[in-house]
């Protein structure tokens, strides 16, 4: 198992839920991933839910607040960067045409976190650990493994993310689309893509993949459990095989089986 003690500048550290019934949303990815819940109490009839795998923590999830709804927020992950200061990012991702949407604040004494979205209006956080320094399982099957940037104009997103997180970026040609992977110090961790057209209308989103063991499978428990396929079961040569889901309030993810577990 790989578990993760701090996680570098720059990488991301922490996905998180944000769904309209969040006892279903625990009852579908128990059932689908096998994560815990351990509901942590944040106010009159609020809890924060941090998602366990194997007894580390491997996300979170929260439910969408009456404010929150009333502005149109839908079910949805969230994405988590780290950072050394919050506040430093928050500014600098300012000056580089970013808006953040919520300034810098603590979260009591687990960490210090900003809520930013990117010049093409893509959402993402930045967190500053302080008690907490984040996901503690990565990159192993039931957590997350990859982290990916749908985006209606890639060379805006490489130009933002390059110079606010020092990412280096690499460019495919021989996949069917262009894809660019992301580096954090030399380290491959994501990926930025151009939407399509004929994906409709698919808005500027950082999605998480979410490692299994056998997609198909995976996807057929998915649409038992009553979630939805965006996109069926595709393989990526030599690095594995994926699909595009949904849980079943709607928040969109991704799950692969990487190829060197497909003899498995």
């Amino acid at each position: 198992m790989s578990v993760v003690e701090k996680h570098a500048p720059g990488s991301f550290c922490w996905v998180e839920l944000g769904t309209t019934d969040a006892k279903a949303a625990k009852a579908f990815y128990g059932a689908l991933f096998g994560w815990q819940p351990n509901d942590m109490p944040m106010g009159p009839d609020q809890f924060y839910t941090m998602l366990k795998l194997n007894g580390k923590d491997t996300g979170a999830m929260y439910e969408l607040d009456k404010n929150m709804r009333a502005m149109g927020i839908p079910p949805h992950w969230m994405l988590y960067v780290a950072v050394a200061s919050a506040d430093e990012a928050a500014a600098k991702a300012k000056t580089l045409g970013a808006t953040v949407m919520k300034e810098p604040f603590d979260v009591f004494d687990a960490g210090r976190m900003a809520v930013i979205r990117d010049p093409a209006g893509a959402m993402f956080c930045i967190w500053q650990p302080n008690k907490n320094t984040g996901i503690q399982v990565a990159g192993e099957v039931n957590a997350l493994c990859w982290s990916e940037l749908c985006t209606g104009d890639t060379s805006k997103a490489i130009e933002f993310y390059t110079k606010l997180f020092g990412w280096t970026t690499k460019t495919s040609t021989d996949a069917p689309q262009e894809y660019i992977e992301i580096s954090n110090h030399g380290q491959p961790m994501g990926g930025i893509m151009q939407i399509q057209k004929e994906w409709g209308n698919v808005p500027p989103t950082w999605l998480p993949y979410f490692m299994v063991a056998n997609c198909d499978a995976s996807v057929a428990k998915i649409n038992q459990l009553g979630g939805s396929t965006k996109m069926p079961p595709m393989d990526i040569p030599k690095v594995g095989r994926f699909a595009v889901v949904a849980d079943p309030q709607g928040a969109v993810f991704q799950i692969i089986q990487m190829a060197q577990m497909a003899a498995h």
